[in-house]
């Protein structure tokens, strides 16, 4: 008769917590984050059809009968990790660091850099997903999130490392054939949207003091990184992120019609687990990132004016 066996991560995740009193201590030996412990236990307690611990705010603590669980099963992970240690080979430790971070971000900004880390540290592979879920939704876990803020989440060390403005932005190619020697101007242009930022447009034309401009025409993508290659191919303008654009800038594909004004933005910022902060993989990686931003913030200053130097 075949076995039936629990979920194995979810009986490693209870045994971890249960013998440690504590989810967070159990993630911080499994570097996972104590919500994955959490939904380890819980599946567990599904798959037992009963509760495990009693929860009391940030603590937690054995039901009888998973006291008793738990001194049955923890003898047999100790006999499974003799045996390993007899009869296995040991696997070197993963060096993977795996990321999060937006799409366009991601996009423009990250993956042109990557090979420079990779070059500095080559014993440290990195994974790279992009999103743009709330860090609170996502469902995986990550070494490191980058996402807008600065904000707080309890359990998270945040960072900012990299900030930026916006401002409209515009191939050379395309001022040639129309010119924009004013904001009046871009009611003979195609100004380029993105679906989930429909205000950029509108508070910039409001800052200077034509909010009913009416533009030739309007282009809406429902990503940013469409709008942004949609400027670079003179099919109109975009509000640029000055931090995203800045190798445009700075290689002329785009220029910035106007010096000013720019509308302020959120900062790129990083979020990690609070038990996987001391962590050197973690920590070189923000280092660099930081080191980077400081780079490129002299860049983007600059490509300011560059309308003026050509």
């Amino acid at each position: 008769m075949k076995p039936v066996l629990p979920p194995l991560n979810a009986l490693r995740a209870f045994e971890a917590a249960g013998r440690l009193g504590s989810f967070k201590d159990a993630a911080s030996e499994l570097h996972v984050t104590p919500g994955a412990v959490s939904q380890h236990v819980r599946l567990l307690e599904e798959w037992l059809g009963a509760s495990l611990f009693e929860r009391h705010n940030r603590r937690v603590e054995l039901t009888p009968a998973a006291k008793h669980y738990l001194a049955e099963i923890g003898p047999l992970f100790e006999q499974l990790s003799a045996a390993t240690a007899r009869y296995g080979t040991p696997q070197t430790v993963s060096r993977t660091l795996s990321v999060n971070a937006p799409a366009t971000f991601t996009l423009r900004w990250l993956v042109p850099r990557l090979a420079k880390f990779r070059a500095g540290h080559p014993d440290i592979d990195v994974k790279v997903e992009t999103s743009n879920e709330p860090l609170e939704s996502l469902k995986d876990d990550y070494d490191l999130v980058i996402r807008g803020g600065p904000d707080t989440f309890y359990g998270y060390s945040m960072q900012p490392f990299l900030s930026e403005e916006r401002l409209p932005v515009c191939s050379p190619t395309l001022l040639k054939r129309v010119p924009l020697r004013s904001p009046g101007d871009l009611r003979e242009h195609t100004l380029l949207h993105t679906s989930s930022l429909p205000r950029l447009w509108p508070d910039w034309l409001a800052s200077v003091q034509m909010p009913d401009l009416r533009p030739a025409a309007a282009l809406t993508f429902d990503h940013f990184f469409l709008t942004l290659q949609a400027a670079i191919d003179a099919i109109g303008i975009a509000m640029g992120p000055t931090a995203l654009v800045a190798d445009d800038l700075a290689a002329g594909r785009l220029v910035a019609p106007f010096a000013g004004p720019r509308l302020p933005s959120r900062s790129y910022c990083t979020y990690v687990a609070d038990e996987k902060s001391g962590d050197e993989r973690v920590a070189l990686f923000r280092s660099w990132l930081e080191r980077e931003a400081i780079v490129k913030s002299d860049a983007s200053r600059n490509a300011r004016g560059s309308r003026s130097s050509r």
